[in-house]
């Protein structure tokens, strides 16, 4: 032998398989024809893809080190001639090997098993606001695949056994060789008969034909934590898609939605409501009963179900009152938010004259009558009040 593949690859007589591997990547990426514009570059590309041909390998690499060319006419072990293929054996380089090199996955060619794991699945859910405050275990229907019952995952009927394939031998894979001006290209495609499985089925089941898994619905009770919010997921390992040759389950996810409350609207773990007082009841203040989230709720003490507000006198129309405690439940901690009542004061529309009279009396007596109005700057109105105080 003439060539040093060691020295071809620049790499010491010792170096492992990973050292020869980033090697070649290196090189076959600076010396590729449709990279490099050197002259040489199409020799020197076939040189060092002979050299990885024979150096990536341990048989042929071992060849070489005792002074046999493994190239040589029928040095190729198992080549494309066992397949039918021209070739077999020629010198040139395996463009399969070109891109496992250049992408790490050199070695992962091979049969594939016919058992693998299933995909994850996805369903939604839709929740009350009390649901997803205070937690709740309700049932799901799912329609996902799940393992034939008929042939128990096989495939198979009436119990047969997988045969080897005639094609490829039970490799999985065929290899094709090509003549170029680059040499001869070998490249390695998965099995078109046994789809690269190595081994095919003669007797199918008739049920799943052949996959092992059949399409069926079944309801799953889903346990939902208090706290919860729109958008979160619930993870339940192995209740998903059961994978091709009865392999494995994949993980279900159920994605959660909350519906609109006609009375509390959501704010991180805080309740936001709105209630509307009298203007005589701003002034003077009271004290008001208000229904909480609790009230929809069957196990719980009665007494949960209400809460007593103190209002102050002076209240302004869009002050907002919260109340420690009586929010939503926090998920990942101890302890709830508020409930922030945020109060709207109404001005009467209608007045007898009893009414308005007094009315004038209370002006003058706080001397606001015929006063001047002082026009706030960028003034929000009512609304804009509620605003700030639904992001306090």
């Amino acid at each position: 032998m003439t060539k040093d593949y060691y020295d071809v690859l620049g790499v010491t007589r010792d170096a492992t398989s990973e050292q020869i591997k980033k090697a070649y990547r290196r090189l076959a990426m600076k010396y590729h024809p449709d990279v490099a514009d050197t002259a040489d570059a199409a020799d020197k590309f076939k040189e060092i893809g002979e050299a990885y041909e024979v150096l990536h390998d341990a048989n042929k690499r071992a060849m070489y080190d005792r002074g046999v060319d493994p190239l040589a006419s029928g040095g190729f072990p198992g080549g494309a001639q066992g397949f039918g293929f021209p070739g077999g054996g020629a010198a040139g380089f395996d463009f399969t090997n070109l891109v496992d090199a250049m992408f790490g996955q050199a070695g992962a060619r091979g049969p594939r098993s016919r058992v693998r794991r299933g995909q994850d699945a996805l369903v939604r859910l839709s929740l009350t606001l009390a649901e997803a405050a205070f937690g709740i275990t309700k049932p799901v229907r799912v329609e996902t695949a799940v393992i034939c019952g008929t042939c128990n995952g096989s495939g198979a009927k009436d119990g047969a056994e997988p045969v080897t394939c005639s094609t490829c031998h039970g490799q999985g894979d065929i290899t094709q060789i090509q003549r170029s001006f680059l040499g001869d290209i070998r490249t390695t495609q998965p099995c078109p008969v046994c789809r690269g499985f190595g081994t095919t089925i003669p007797n199918p089941c008739g049920e799943c034909s052949g996959e092992g898994r059949v399409r069926s619905q079944r309801t799953i009770n889903v346990k939902i934590p208090a706290g919860v919010n729109a958008g979160n997921r619930i993870h339940l390992e192995h209740q998903g898609e059961v994978g091709p040759g009865g392999g494995p389950a994949g993980d279900l996810y159920v994605e959660l939605s909350v519906e609109p409350h006609e009375t509390f609207k959501r704010n991180g773990d805080d309740l936001e409501m709105v209630i509307k007082l009298p203007m005589t009841a701003a002034a003077l203040g009271t004290e008001v009963t208000l229904p909480t989230l609790e009230a929809e709720r069957d196990d719980l003490d009665a007494e949960l179900s209400t809460v007593r507000l103190t209002i102050p006198s002076g209240t302004q129309s869009g002050s907002r009152i919260p109340i420690a405690g009586r929010g939503v439940p926090r998920l990942r901690g101890a302890g709830r938010g508020d409930l922030g009542v945020t109060l709207l004061v109404q001005t009467p529309g209608r007045l007898d004259d009893h009414q308005r009279n007094l009315l004038r009396q209370l002006a003058e007596a706080r001397g606001e009558a015929g006063a001047e109005i002082a026009v706030e700057k960028q003034h929000k109105g009512v609304f804009g009040w509620l605003k700030d105080a639904f992001t306090q």
